[in-house]
């Protein structure tokens, strides 16, 4: 005998109870992932802000490596990728050079950069400190300062103490939003200044680079693929 089935009044048919359920039509859902970026950066601070980038058609892999030597970054970079499962269009490497360290520091620094280069890998490097991205997005500086400088005026900024504050996982994962919203903030003369600083100083040792950071060039990366 037949299944039985429910007779639905003509009237009912359109209405909302009696439609099925389609689809979400989210633009995230119908867009294919084309694109894997592998970030390794030597912090908390920089993971978290790349990971807010509102990407569409990208999948963005950052990984912090919790202040390890620049040279041993690059070196556990190359393990990643060759241990990966998945295959990375890009590879970056994000870190910076404290100054107070010396001689050792710069040499370090410099064999970090040359050894990432031959490996294939881009190098979003900050002198002295990746700080120096956040402050561009406020102002211009071509003198050379100790973090301590752009830790001091970005907490005036964000009106925190920084040392203390700006590096917590809750900070960390605002401060894109934060440079985003703020009305005094411009990511495109960020870029500008850090271009800037770049090309004045690109012929010199990286070490010596100072202030520079090559993280504009990462940014512009990811921002060629923001959702609209």
């Amino acid at each position: 005998m037949p299944k039985s089935t429910k007779a639905i009044k003509v009237t009912d048919k359109n209405k909302a109870w009696n439609k099925r359920t389609q689809p979400s039509g989210y633009k995230i859902e119908t867009i294919p992932i084309n694109k894997t970026i592998l970030i390794v950066c030597e912090g908390q601070t920089e993971k978290l802000y790349f990971e807010s980038f509102p990407v569409l058609g990208v999948k963005i892999k950052a990984i912090d490596l919790k202040g390890q030597a620049k040279l041993k970054l690059v070196e556990s970079t190359k393990e990643i990728v060759e241990n990966a499962k998945e295959e990375y269009n890009e590879v970056w490497c994000v870190f910076d050079m404290d100054v107070k360290r010396g001689a050792d520091e710069f040499a370090d620094f410099d064999n970090a950069i040359s050894k990432a280069l031959l490996l294939g890998y881009k190098i979003a490097y900050s002198n002295d400190a990746f700080e120096l991205w956040f402050y561009l997005h406020y102002n211009l500086t071509e003198s050379q300062h100790l973090r301590s400088f752009y830790y001091t005026e970005l907490g005036k900024k964000f009106e925190i103490n920084y040392v203390k504050d700006g590096k917590k996982y809750g900070f960390c994962l605002k401060i894109y939003d934060i440079l985003k919203n703020d009305k005094n903030s411009s990511q495109e003369k960020a870029i500008e200044r850090a271009r800037l600083l770049f090309e004045k100083q690109e012929n010199l040792p990286y070490h010596q680079q100072n202030p520079n950071t090559k993280v504009y060039e990462l940014v512009e990366e990811l921002n060629r693929n923001l959702r609209s």
